[in-house]
């Protein structure tokens, strides 16, 4: 890969990786205990017994089950994005993990995170 598509890549690395971040401030926290960690805001609930109080706390639980949902894709999708980075920082970008050949240029301009050729990829999903 030359030097100019490395670094655009690089660039929508880092677009992405802000976006991500951006997205799960909206919802989530950082742990700072764990690096890259995110832990979802749980929704405050004042109680009440009633039975409207007691549908609003059942929405309020079930969206906070689907944003733990999205707290996890994206967490994982930030650790990726920032193991090409520093692949990138080490000059061992583009090379499969498990086969240890170069990722084409194409695979990596449309998922510039991946970890894998798509030989190794699909092998690794069966």
């Amino acid at each position: 890969m030359n030097q100019k598509a490395l670094k655009k890549i690089k660039e929508k690395l880092k677009r992405e990786k802000l976006q991500i971040e951006k997205e799960l401030e909206s919802f989530a926290k950082r742990d700072k205990k764990v690096e890259g960690d995110w832990d979802a805001r749980f929704p405050k609930w004042n109680g009440g017994g009633s039975s409207s109080n007691m549908e609003i706390a059942a929405d309020e639980v079930e969206e906070y089950s689907k944003l733990l949902s999205l707290e996890y894709v994206l967490e994982i999708r930030l650790k990726n994005i920032n193991l090409a980075l520093e692949k990138i920082k080490k000059k061992k970008y583009g090379v499969c993990e498990k086969c240890g050949k170069k990722i084409p240029d194409n695979r990596l301009e449309v998922y510039p995170e991946a970890r894998y050729c798509l030989k190794c990829k699909l092998k690794k999903q069966v």
